[in-house]
């Protein structure tokens, strides 16, 4: 069973969603992002989810401040393999640095040992990200650090990454 609730940002509310045990959705409401994975869900909390969302909670808290969180709130990603091994590299991608679509592409290739990865599939894995801000995609951007597709709008990506010290002046 999922669980929803609701988190009011400094850039609008976002929904988040749990197993009961771990976090397995957050979004900003201004997208459709995992909607349909929604219909259904009990919003009934449990003492599990509220520790989960709680957890999320204070997560996404610290991080609105301008800081890097010291904790990880548990997560569960469901995806393909390779989606997953690109979410991977995303929770890596250190706060306040950014990586493009390409030098994730060139890693995925290096770790499966083959010649090249296509960028346009690691976008793709990328736009599937169910947990926005925790698993940071908002750090990706496209060949020579231009900002490119965000889910939750060009605008909030450029505004988290400020938020975190990145100097986007050449990203506009």
């Amino acid at each position: 069973m999922l669980y929803i609730n609701h988190y009011q940002s400094p850039l609008g509310g976002m929904t988040m969603s749990s197993n009961g045990e771990a976090l397995t959705g957050l979004w900003f409401d201004s997208s459709q992002q995992n909607r349909s994975s929604l219909k259904g869900v009990k919003r009934e909390k449990t003492n599990n989810s509220s520790k989960v969302f709680d957890e999320a909670e204070e997560w996404l808290n610290i991080y609105f401040t301008g800081r890097a969180p010291d904790f990880m709130p548990n997560i569960s990603l469901d995806g393909t393999e390779f989606q997953k091994a690109v979410w991977d590299i995303l929770l890596s991608i250190p706060y306040g640095e950014i990586m493009t679509y390409g030098e994730i592409a060139d890693q995925i290739a290096k770790e499966r040992g083959i010649k090249r990865m296509s960028a346009q599939a690691v976008g793709g894995a990328v736009s599937h990200n169910p947990i926005s801000l925790i698993v940071p995609c908002h750090r990706v951007v496209g060949r020579n650090g231009k900002l490119t597709g965000y889910a939750g709008g060009i605008d909030k990506k450029l505004r988290l990454l400020r938020l975190e010290g990145v100097d986007t002046s050449k990203m506009v």
